[in-house]
């Protein structure tokens, strides 16, 4: 008899597979971002900060891809797993449902390791160089960016219809890619736009890697903290209102 740990562990393969296989979320959580991080590199503008242009790109395309994957594409995947019936079913399988939650959180963790290797190594090739004493900083980031946007995409995939959850989670992308923080550094919006902006989970991930990976100064408790109060929420919220199926 295979052990819950087991159980969960080929779920997690199951579902990694799954995401990899797809070709729309391998647009969205690896060529789109790798596409931001070639042209940012090799433009000019906008301008992002002082220091070097890549060192402050990666870190930014790193943060895009975490909700691209955590967000965006778990909050389809579900979305569409919960309207066929895939998640009741499974529900009732001795995987359960925690088990079906840590499978889904372990493959989320999984494609956004392969992203970071992936995209890390594109940045170095065009020169990127990231504070070495940052690295584990900015690992605890991905961590909490991770688990923030994993709770806010299963809170759309369990409140909305599969096809509502397409079209908001790919507007909801659009607009925390264009003006969320991610790419571009909150310091350098305008007044209240950027205090605003700091106190959304994609501005918060966004400036929390480029501090660590650039070693400038930043309050780091802030960012931490409002992925914290912003997964916390989410995680309460779906519980709540998460329904299996349609």
């Amino acid at each position: 008899m295979t052990t819950a740990s087991a159980r969960v562990r080929a779920q997690a393969s199951y579902e990694a597979r799954t995401l990899l296989s797809n070709g729309e979320q391998l647009l969205v959580s690896l060529l789109l971002p790798a596409l931001a991080l070639v042209g940012m590199a090799l433009a000019h503008t906008p301008y992002l900060g002082p220091g070097r242009r890549i060192d402050l790109v990666v870190p930014g395309v790193l943060a895009m891809a975490v909700v691209s994957t955590a967000f965006t594409g778990q909050a389809i995947a579900t979305g569409f797993d919960r309207r066929y019936g895939v998640l009741r079913f499974l529900g009732t399988t001795p995987l359960g449902r925690g088990g079906l939650l840590a499978g889904k959180a372990l493959a989320v963790l999984t494609v956004v390791a392969l992203q970071t290797v992936v995209l890390a190594a594109l940045g170095l090739a065009f020169g990127w160089h990231p504070t070495l004493s940052g690295v584990l900083i900015a690992a605890m980031f991905m961590l909490l960016g991770t688990f923030c946007f994993v709770a806010l995409g299963l809170l759309l995939a369990g409140a909305l219809r599969a096809e509502a959850v397409l079209a908001v989670a790919n507007l909801i992308w659009v607009l925390l890619v264009a003006v969320g923080g991610l790419l571009y550094p909150t310091a350098r919006m305008p007044g209240v736009a950027g205090q605003l902006v700091r106190l959304l989970p994609s501005g918060a991930l966004g400036d929390g890697l480029r501090a660590a990976l650039t070693g400038h100064d930043l309050a780091l408790a802030e960012p931490v903290l409002v992925l914290l109060v912003w997964g916390g929420l989410g995680t309460l919220l779906a519980l709540r209102t998460f329904s299996w199926s349609d």
